[in-house]
């Protein structure tokens, strides 16, 4: 495949994970304008946790990391409702002592894979207690993906009467109080910020919102889509002289929207370095004090990575290179990385680690695994059955073709009298996986599996009852995500993470499946099954760098030039509507349509209105959707569930997702459910369609990397067409743009954890 002329590369809407939309560009002089954030975006933040009494000197922060600023004259905010989860850890009696002394003896940085302090030593002490048996795996965490399931009978045995399942726990009620709505609204008006956000405030800062907002506007920040900028002008509103650029509430309120804003990027920590320049940029004029402070207020954790090197050896040259030893030639060791992270994000390393550790070392041998290998159907199916029989946790990667050799170790498990079972990122690959395995219950959703509603259910003492579970798109896992599941399995449990490394990662922080790798402390099977046809040649290509021209005489692969982005959308819709259907008996409806960005004149917003003018006119007269309409539902940041509409009503919006009804309340439409012809390539992962059409207008160079395409790329099981406008920036993205690197701490830790033999 060659790359053809097309438009020079311009802007782009980016492509952002799935379910968020970027903020919009607001009044750098004044407080929020813009437009305010989706409600249901702020109930999916954790909420702020406080603890204050009259005379408290300092304010705890809570599971998002974020710590309320202490108020004017020493007077600290009320505290902030807590939710159930912190309601159980700030009952901790020792902790306000903890973070006291803390304060006081300002303690270093932490090493990789030893002790946290202040609010993540306790959450990981409750990981402790967990583990111990004293308390239920999953009442600790508070994220939509991490919630705790309500716990289902585990079948009975063979013989017995089932055990009749518990009715589930009413879900919390998350809705803030109309009175504190309005106290907020009250206080967002006296500062001039939008009374829209006035509902999304409550439901981050909890109940005490207006009271924290107004000892401290820079908790505003707390608020998603909210900038420093807007933060800025709400609290010269509010404070008037009062306030200014190193206000210790504002830089350490600026500390925790950096992290939370890299959060949304991949990464669960920021080098020191990076964190103390982007204060500079904003007007922070002692960035070293303002850390400290962020630390001391528990806002942010501290670690260090690598090797301290100490003694005269030590010194380092000026440029930052180690000097080699004179005598030895040897080098020393590298200079101390100092990380800075969220305590939510450093609790789930850390429980992840431990939990993966000590899979890792309670596995049993078990059955006789070697008939079930010897019937494998492919020799990388057998190798993985037999990995698999004497490791507790095995990483096993390999592109669409190599989903099969996790199917066979399914159903060898099964065949062996073992619980084991099979989960997938979507509804889509939960089926493809069923099909494979053939059997429709051997399959679940992650989601599914994490919030009960699929799967074994519970054995008696709070454990998935499972002996085998192997997760496909394990790229996808976010550490959080990640690190409940892995405190739902039991001691002996198999875990298998199987995934292709070259998609796109994971929308929530952390990359679990690649550090897992690089680590190297368990078993790692890689496929040697190549995806067949043009499309798999074409990707594979991609895999290792290369743009290759395929052929594919039954058109497998077409690519389609064009000149501009009114061009791409054009012929996108010709291709979806009419050529497509034509030429591979595909329908409009099995065509997925696949663009860099949400913005721009080619992105999934202009893409959606063009398509749905030509496939499913109409007034859109339930909030902007009609009967028949493809969408895309997004039920938590990260999560895009593929849908179509069927009617409305005073309920809400009723949809149909892979053949399950679906109701969306009125009040979460507009920001859970978007049309759905085109997707970005984040939204996109995990599912597979027919055909697929890739779009990458001119405006769309900006926004390739080799990861991009290869996931874009290989959604398409039969048909592949490339509406193709950005000139040799393809080839180039393919060649010399790999995935970002996100710092994360997860591999240090799974280094330092005593494991059994790996290979190397």
């Amino acid at each position: 495949m060659t790359a053809l002329p097309g438009e020079t590369p311009g802007t782009v809407g980016t492509d952002t994970p799935q379910g968020a939309e970027p903020p919009a560009a607001t009044d750098a002089e004044g407080p929020a304008h813009a437009e305010a954030p989706d409600a249901a975006e702020a109930e999916a933040e954790a909420e702020a946790e406080a603890e204050a009494e009259a005379e408290a000197e300092a304010e705890v922060a809570g599971e998002t990391g974020d710590a309320a600023g202490d108020g004017p004259a020493g007077e600290a905010p009320a505290a902030a409702a807590l939710s159930e989860a912190q309601a159980e850890l700030a009952a901790q009696r020792e902790l306000r002592e903890k973070i006291a002394k803390r304060k006081a003896e300002k303690e270093g940085p932490v090493a990789a894979g030893t002790k946290l302090s202040g609010p993540a030593a306790d959450l990981l002490a409750a990981v402790r207690a967990v583990e111990s048996g004293e308390k239920a795996g999953t009442e600790f965490f508070d994220s939509p993906a991490a919630t705790p399931a309500p716990r289902r009978a585990a079948p009975a045995p063979a013989g017995q009467p089932p055990r009749p399942a518990p009715a589930p726990a009413a879900p919390v009620d998350r809705t803030a109080s109309p009175e504190a709505t309005d106290a907020v609204r009250a206080v967002l008006t006296e500062g001039g910020a939008p009374e829209a956000l006035a509902r999304p405030a409550t439901g981050t800062l909890g109940e005490q919102a207006a009271e924290l907002l107004r000892a401290d506007p820079w908790q505003l920040l707390a608020v998603p889509g909210v900038r420093p900028e807007q933060a800025d002008g709400f609290a010269r509103a509010l404070l008037g002289a009062a306030c200014g650029p190193d206000d210790g509430r504002r830089t350490a309120a600026l500390v925790g929207w950096l992290l939370e804003r890299a959060a949304l990027q991949g990464h669960t920590a920021l080098d020191a370095e990076a964190v103390r320049a982007a204060l500079a940029e904003r007007a922070v004029s002692d960035p070293e004090e303002a850390v400290r402070n962020a630390v001391e207020e528990g806002v942010a954790l501290v670690f260090q990575e690598g090797t301290d090197p100490t003694g005269p050896d030590a010194a380092y040259e000026e440029d930052g290179e180690a000097p080699a030893d004179a005598e030895t030639g040897t080098e020393t060791p590298e200079p101390v990385q100092v990380l800075l992270g969220l305590d939510r994000y450093a609790l789930a390393e850390e429980s992840l680690a431990d939990g993966l550790a000590r899979l890792m070392n309670a596995c049993e041998k078990g059955a006789d695994w070697a008939e079930a290998a010897a019937a494998a159907p492919s020799p990388s199916a057998a190798e993985l059955i037999r990995t698999a029989a004497t490791a507790g946790l095995v990483a096993h990667s390999g592109g669409e073709a190599a989903r099969a050799e996790p199917a066979a170790l399914i159903a060898a498990a099964r065949g062996l009298g073992l619980r084991a079972l099979g989960a997938t990122h979507s509804a889509d690959g939960r089926r493809r996986l069923a099909e494979a395995v053939g059997a429709p219950d051997a399959a679940v959703t992650l989601a599914g599996l994490l919030s009960g509603t699929e799967g074994p259910g519970r054995d008696e003492d709070g454990a998935l009852a499972l002996d085998l579970l192997v997760v496909l798109d394990a790229p996808q896992l976010d550490v959080e995500g990640a690190a409940v599941l892995v405190e739902a399995l039991a001691d002996g449990v198999r875990l298998v993470l199987s995934g292709d490394p070259g998609v796109l990662g994971s929308a929530g922080a952390g990359r679990v499946f690649a550090d897992v790798l690089a680590a190297r402390a368990c078993p790692q099977v890689v496929s040697r099954t190549p995806d067949p046809g043009p499309i798999g040649e074409l990707v594979s290509g991609i895999g290792i760098g290369e743009l290759t021209q395929v052929e594919a005489p039954g058109k497998e692969v077409v690519i389609v030039p064009v000149r501009d982005a009114g061009e791409a959308v054009h012929r996108t819709v010709q291709l979806v509507a009419d050529s497509v259907p034509r030429a591979f008996s595909i329908p409009a409806g099995d065509t997925q349509v696949i663009t860099v960005g949400h913005g721009g004149a080619a992105g999934t917003r202009v893409l959606n209105e063009a398509l749905k003018q030509r496939l499913n006119p109409g007034p859109g007269r339930f909030g902007g959707f009609d009967p028949g309409d493809r969408v895309i539902h997004v039920p938590a940041p990260g999560r895009a569930v593929p849908g179509v509409v069927r009617s409305a009503d005073a309920e809400g919006l009723h949809l149909e997702c892979g053949g399950v009804p679906v109701v969306v309340p009125q009040e979460r439409v507009e920001s859970a459910v978007r049309h759905g012809w085109a997707l970005s390539a984040h939204q996109a992962a995990g599912m597979r369609w027919p055909a697929a059409v890739v779009v990458l207008p001119g405006d769309a160079a900006a926004g390739l990397s080799r990861p991009w395409v290869y996931t874009a790329f290989s959604r398409g099981e039969r048909h592949l067409s490339v509406v193709h406008g950005v000139d040799q920036a393809l080839p180039h993205a393919v060649a010399q743009i790999p995935a970002q690197e996100r710092t994360t701490r997860l591999r240090a830790l799974l280094e330092a954890v005593p494991t059994p033999d790996a290979t190397s």
